[in-house]
């Protein structure tokens, strides 16, 4: 006889996506944010293309080289990794300079048409392809990595993916910088959103190594001209440096180079500008099958995980040697799964790991599948699938928050409930619970655009899946089981003594939405906190026209 029908909301068919899979490739916990800027309103969009062309192959405008509908990469380049956004512009323009990237962003603003910037295409929301874009300024191209002696700084372009960012740097000059952890998301959005990784407790934000950035901007005449910007205290454009620590892109202007060097960088030697990485660390996977796991024993693991985080975060901590995510996928899933590296240069490395291990799995009642445990250089680990992010063919949904100390009572029985739910199957749903803290606390919330200096957790409800008949289905998952952890609190996570508001790069227009915040604060607040009307005031002096913007973007103060 057939099979019964699923019930209203099940995903159950095409969702080919294991716990396994999943493990290595739910969300990176780096910055999937947008590109280096977003969106310049239009006063009207024209149907014909203007300067570049919009239709054919690739075709020049001056010298830059553009893709119409045409083209046979259009239907490539009219996207990001995130398959549920779909763009349409008339033309997408491939910049290999600043100069490139200075006439692009002229000629949109000559012809009234809105532009929108992507440097890798992580963007979890629609900012680089809704329907009122026309021109996508594509930063790809634009992967230099390089050491700038005149300014002790290495310079690396926006289109730089993070692995090769990782991979340049160690092998030129044994230096990294602490971003995040998926090796395609490209340096353009995720720096200035602030973006984090597996070794930020040890060494802090990639923030908080940023020492200038060259900025395409806009003045009040229109005329679009790039600009440098740096943390020196006697830099006139200071401010718009503070801004690109953490106030996300698309607010400013286009970032066409970062410039990187450590607050207590000496001398001249290129290796001593930026930190060293570990030489080795152990990477560890254990997983708790949802079969063992009761109610109570789910709780008992969420309780010592995050107690074990409030208790071991501090900059001063051993442990800020170790990085791990927790990952509790839904039942459909399979299990509880718990990644973790170290740096096995650290003393009692392997000691630290095994305690860490122990203490998170203590009292549960079920012992752990353990499915790796080996020690590999630091380059490779930079690879390792148990953190790299999503697979570029999926589409995704992701809400985040920073916690100051361990999970309530209340969070943990909603994910349970949201976990274990029998009218929803996706095995690619989950809690994804990254370590957080250590380092990064150390500077103050002023210091950056970042102003979550004390928290100790950061995470996300997530979902992925591959079929867009599925997206009504997760989409309303991660927003409900999102809603209820944070239902004390109107639905988000309201910085308290227990959250700490929510990441830029994990964009998350929702936040807006009164549907789904009744929280009565603003979503500018929960990103930025007090250090929203900062970066109004670096908006009006920058981009005093409002060229660039979306969803999100920095409004102009009234």
């Amino acid at each position: 006889m057939p099979a019964p029908a699923p019930a209203p909301g099940t995903v159950q068919r095409r969702t080919f996506l294991s716990g396994t899979a999943v493990a290595g490739g739910a969300l990176a916990v780096t910055a999937a944010g947008l590109g280096t800027a977003a969106a310049a309103p239009a006063a009207r969009r024209t149907a014909t293309a203007g300067p570049a062309g919009s239709a054919g192959s690739a075709r020049s405008a001056g010298d830059l080289v553009t893709v119409g509908p045409a083209d046979r990469r259009y239907a490539d380049l009219r996207r990001g990794t995130n398959q549920r956004w779909t763009g349409s512009p008339e033309r997408i323009v491939l910049a290999t300079t600043t100069a490139d990237v200075v006439r692009a962003v002229q000629q949109a603003v000559d012809s009234g048409r809105r532009l929108a910037v992507r440097s890798g295409g992580h963007c979890y929301e629609d900012f680089t392809t809704s329907r009122d874009i026309a021109v996508v300024l594509d930063l790809s191209r634009m992967d230099d990595i390089s050491y700038d002696a005149r300014r002790r700084a290495f310079s690396v372009q926006p289109g730089a993916a993070l692995g090769r960012v990782y991979d340049r740097l160690y092998k030129g000059w044994g230096v990294y910088l602490p971003a995040g952890n998926c090796p395609t998301v490209a340096a353009g959005g995720h720096i200035q959103g602030g973006g984090y990784g597996s070794m930020s407790r040890r060494d802090g934000l990639a923030v908080d190594h940023l020492y200038g950035v060259e900025v395409v901007v806009v003045g009040a005449d229109g005329r679009a001209r790039a600009v440098t910007a740096t943390r020196e205290p006697d830099d006139p454009n200071r401010e718009l440096w503070w801004a690109h620590t953490g106030g996300g892109g698309g607010n400013f202007g286009v970032v066409t180079r970062y410039w990187l060097r450590s607050l207590d960088a000496r001398g001249d030697d290129p290796a001593g500008q930026l930190p060293t990485p570990p030489r080795e660390v152990w990477l560890s996977e254990v997983a708790w099958p949802w079969e063992s796991l009761t109610e109570a024993r789910f709780a008992r693991l969420m309780w010592n995980h995050g107690e074990w985080h409030t208790r071991n975060s501090a900059p001063d901590s051993p442990y800020t040697a170790l990085f791990s995510q927790l990952k509790p996928f839904h039942r459909s899933g399979g299990a509880v799964v718990l990644d973790s590296l170290v740096d096995a240069g650290a003393p009692g490395a392997e000691r630290l790991l095994q305690s860490y291990i122990s203490e998170v799995g203590a009292g549960v009642g079920a012992a752990p599948q353990v499915r790796q445990y080996r020690r590999v250089p630091w380059l490779h680990a930079t690879q390792w699938p148990g953190f790299t992010g999503p697979d570029p063919t999926v589409r995704f949904k992701g809400k985040s928050v920073y916690a100051r100390r361990t999970y309530t009572d209340a969070q943990i029985a909603a994910a349970h409930h949201h976990l274990t739910r029998d009218d929803f199957h996706n095995p690619g749903a989950l809690l994804m619970i990254a370590s957080y803290g250590g380092a990064v606390n150390r500077l103050a919330p002023a210091d950056t655009a970042v102003p979550q200096r004390d928290s100790v957790l950061k995470y996300q409800v997530v979902a992925l899946w591959n079929d867009a008949a599925d997206d009504d289905a997760n989409v309303a998952w991660v927003r409900e089981c999102y809603r209820d952890m944070f239902a004390a609190t109107g639905g988000v996570p309201v910085p308290d003594e227990t959250n700490d508001g929510c990441f830029v790069n994990y964009a998350d227009v929702d936040l807006g939405d009164p549907r789904w915040n009744t929280s009565g604060v603003p979503w500018h607040d929960l990103y930025y906190k007090d250090g929203y009307r900062r970066l109004q005031r670096v908006k009006a002096a920058w981009d005093p026209t409002g060229q660039f913007r979306h969803a999100q973007s920095i409004r102009p103060a009234r």
